[in-house]
């Protein structure tokens, strides 16, 4: 069975859902439901995978900084969940949509039966014109927040996860940057910003770098083991930036925006 060539998932980071003071972007919220909304409206189905739970919570609790230790992470993690789907049910809202939660942890892609109940879910509640907003059940799981090699990355693997379970066309990583650039922009203005990758390989991997923002936990890695993931199994990936949600209507009319990163064929 092929891929669904109407379906989407987008998943949005920590740094565009709060801002540079660590406060929750109400804009950024309210944007991405509105463009969302009007790409579901055009047709396509949409899935959305979003982080920001810990940032969140954290700044709910009235944290200073965000937590070190495991426990508190946790705490932070469910408040912000739920202030999170609070946010997205109020703004989907505003745009006559309905959302569903699905929380996920690494386990439930190791199983046969929780991967196929997975599917059927997604595909029950696509068919009925809902949104499913994923994340990880960091308030449960403990291996994704500790971990020096996190699976998940700050969502990036996760979204091609769910990808590639949903038999999704597009990927879509809004990130905190424009793109795959042949340099760290940040570090040196002269960087270009690479529009189309046919092959990931290791010259590839040697230009991702380090971490990502300081508000999230992933880098241009993780977004690369992601695309990897993903084109593997003939899923285009894009990569762009955040700040503008709008590109996505230039994305799924095929223009070329930020990095795409070409799905094999299978």
């Amino acid at each position: 069975m092929g891929l669904n060539q109407n379906r989407i998932v987008v998943k949005v980071g920590t740094s565009t859902l709060t801002n540079e003071r660590g406060q929750t972007n109400l804009r950024s919220f309210d944007r991405l439901a509105c463009t969302l909304s009007d790409v579901q409206n055009m047709g396509y189905e949409v899935i959305l995978v979003s982080s920001g739970a810990i940032a969140v919570g954290t700044n709910k609790l009235n944290m200073k900084t965000r937590p070190d230790s495991l426990r508190l992470k946790q705490a932070a993690a469910a408040v912000g969940q739920c202030r999170i789907m609070f946010l997205y049910d109020k703004f989907f809202g505003d745009y006559d949509k309905t959302i569903a939660q699905i929380l996920l942890n690494a386990d439930d892609m190791k199983q046969e039966e929780k991967k196929e109940n997975l599917t059927n879910t997604f595909n029950s509640l696509l068919e009925m014109g809902v949104i499913p907003v994923v994340n990880e059940n960091d308030s449960v799981n403990f291996d994704e927040i500790e971990s020096e090699e996190k699976l998940f990355g700050d969502n990036d693997m996760l979204s091609a996860v769910v990808a590639v379970l949903c038999k999704a066309s597009k990927l879509v990583i809004l990130s905190d940057i424009d793109g795959f650039y042949d340099n760290d922009p940040r570090l040196y203005p002269d960087a270009k910003l690479i529009e189309k990758i046919e092959v990931i390989d290791d010259d590839v991997y040697r230009l991702a770098g380090g971490a990502g923002s300081r508000r999230g936990t992933g880098g241009m890695k993780t977004k690369l083991q992601a695309a990897t993931l993903a084109t593997g199994q003939g899923i285009d990936t894009v990569i762009t930036n955040g700040r503008n949600p709008e590109a996505l209507y230039e994305i799924v009319n095929g223009k070329a925006v930020g990095t795409l990163f070409a799905g094999k064929e299978l």
